[in-house]
């Protein structure tokens, strides 16, 4: 917003506060730098962390913006305040095309492309292989109640995208002045406030099916068109037209085609292959879920503190040889999810609620996975690879459940016989057994090295009774589909683009990707 003559608009870092003051952090500020609250035009809270190096003193550590008369310059003064000015606007354009963009796929990536380009007034078609969300809930809940799985809509496919369930984190490494937009759009459309500073801001599973929904409510409001339970199997190129195809035999033609496929569109990225897309092996990574109680985790990182704070988390990585071992996605008070989207297979990933109070913690615990370990002849083969472990896992049980192990026994090369304090929360049941049946035996012995090394800093990650889950396969894709600076592949029109094609990491990375893939493609017909 434009300032007041003779105001300035300053960022306050390093407020640090004791988690039991139940702080005010803008009376806090006053205190601290003497500024008259009368005085403040406008105020807001950038970020929240909680630091816990130092127990038993917690503390909270805010960074804040003010605004504030000219005669307060003199805290310019103080290192930890800076004049900033407010974020720019998102600017629009006018989409002059007569054939609307398409934009295959409603994860993050296309919901963004979507949205940006029906501000554009461009009335995007978005065709989605799975079902809107009432409908993916239901689908959803046939799977995991009566293992009743459909392939086109369930964890990975239909309304949202594999992001729909799970903690919906959108915390990310990716540094773009386009974060704060992204976060700003999923509190506009149901997300709580506190997405837009805490450090690791999570929606909940339970508020990203509103999300999702109110996205499309959106769209559909600016003249966006939704072909749910439409599945894209082809184009064909006709000058600068492309014709697209769909299994249930509708056609559509575009001059800009937005590929936001997911990571376990198979299918379909194997068609794009043959059909001449280039590709690229990339690494991804491979693993278990491990299960801890969430009553330990918290006490493990807040001490005493644990009693007045929400539900924590944790980050653990290691550095073995030429591999790293890492956790990802963890999920406090939260439920391993199972997340197949092909018969005959295991797949698992986590979830959690905005609530965050289910008894156990969860997180991917992960190795990395290099082109040399999988590739023979196509950049394809990492999808086989993903699928050769995952019908492995199912075959342990023969159905499915998840095959499984304790800490403590895996750590010993034995096999659990009885669950101990931690009891999983895999819907349909884990099954004990050697974990070499269903990973790489690099995996296993990396995790086997790593997890002793993570207990060192996280004091309790080794507990012999937390519940390893397997097979995690899917966070992130093994294949790149190559594209140039104007996010355009080989093909002139195509624009692949998030998580599936490789150029994303996550729901704040991916619907970066897909936001800047729309601004391509709407630069790409104004000529500008």
């Amino acid at each position: 917003m434009p300032l007041p003559f003779s105001f300035m608009r300053l960022k306050i870092s390093n407020i640090r506060i004791p988690v039991s003051a139940h702080p005010n952090v803008k009376n806090e500020v006053c205190r601290k730098f003497r500024i008259d609250g009368q005085d403040i035009e406008d105020f807001r809270i950038l970020r929240q962390a909680i630091d816990a190096r130092k127990k038993p003193r917690v503390l909270y550590d805010y960074q804040v913006e003010v605004v504030v008369p000219d005669r307060y310059s003199h805290l310019l003064d103080n290192p930890d305040i800076v004049a900033c000015e407010p974020a720019a606007a998102m600017e629009y354009g006018q989409w002059t095309d007569e054939h609307r963009p398409i934009i295959v796929g409603f994860g993050p990536a296309g919901m963004f492309a979507a949205l940006y380009l029906a501000r554009c007034h461009a009335r995007p078609i978005i065709l989605e292989r799975g079902e809107r969300i009432e409908d993916r809930k239901r689908s959803l809940n046939q799977f995991l109640y009566n293992k009743e799985l459909n392939p086109n809509s369930n964890v990975q496919f239909g309304e949202g995208g594999a992001g729909t369930f799970s903690d919906g984190k959108l915390n990310t490494n990716v540094h773009s002045p386009y974060n704060r937009f992204v976060l700003e759009e999923f509190h506009k459309h149901g997300a709580c406030e506190d997405v837009l500073y805490m450090q690791n801001p999570h929606v909940g599973t339970d508020y990203l099916e509103q999300v999702v929904r109110n996205i499309r409510l959106e769209i559909e409001s600016l003249g966006g068109e939704f072909h749910f339970s439409t599945t894209f199997t082809d184009f064909t190129k006709e000058g600068d037209l492309l014709h697209v195809e769909c299994h249930n035999g509708k056609r559509f033609t575009t001059r800009h085609l937005l590929l936001g496929l997911g990571h376990s569109a198979r299918d379909t990225i194997r068609r794009l292959h043959q059909r001449g897309l280039p590709m690229e092996a990339k690494s991804f990574s491979m693993g278990v879920r491990i299960e801890h109680q969430q009553r330990r985790i918290n006490r493990m990182q807040y001490g005493e503190a644990a009693k007045i704070l929400p539900p924590a988390s944790y980050k653990g990585v290691v550095h073995l040889h030429d591999r790293g071992v890492y956790t990802f996605c963890m999920c406090p008070g939260g439920t391993v999810m199972a997340s197949t989207s092909e018969p005959n297979s295991i797949v698992t990933n986590g979830m959690s609620e905005r609530s965050r109070d289910k008894a156990n913690a969860n997180s991917a615990l992960l190795v990395s996975v290099h082109p040399e370990d999988f590739y023979q002849e196509s950049p394809l083969d990492g999808l086989a690879y993903q699928e050769r472990y995952e019908r492995a896992a199912f075959e342990v049980a023969g159905d499915y459940r998840a095959p499984g192990n304790l800490v403590g026994e895996f750590l010993q090369d034995q096999i659990a016989q009885r669950y101990r304090s931690v009891k999983p929360s895999y819907p349909h049941g884990v099954v004990f057994c050697d974990l070499r049946r269903c990973l790489p035996d690099y995996v296993v012995d990396a995790l086997r090295e790593a997890i002793p090394l993570m207990d060192r800093k996280l004091r309790g990650f080794a507990d012999p009774d937390a519940v390893m889950t397997g097979v995690e396969t899917r966070s992130s894709s093994p294949v790149r589909i190559l594209r140039g600076e104007d996010y355009q592949c080989n093909i002139a029109g195509i624009y692949p683009m998030g998580e599936g094609a490789g150029y994303a990491g996550g729901i704040v990375s991916a619907a970066i990707d897909g936001l800047k893939t729309a601004m391509a493609a709407l630069q790409r017909q104004t000529g500008k």
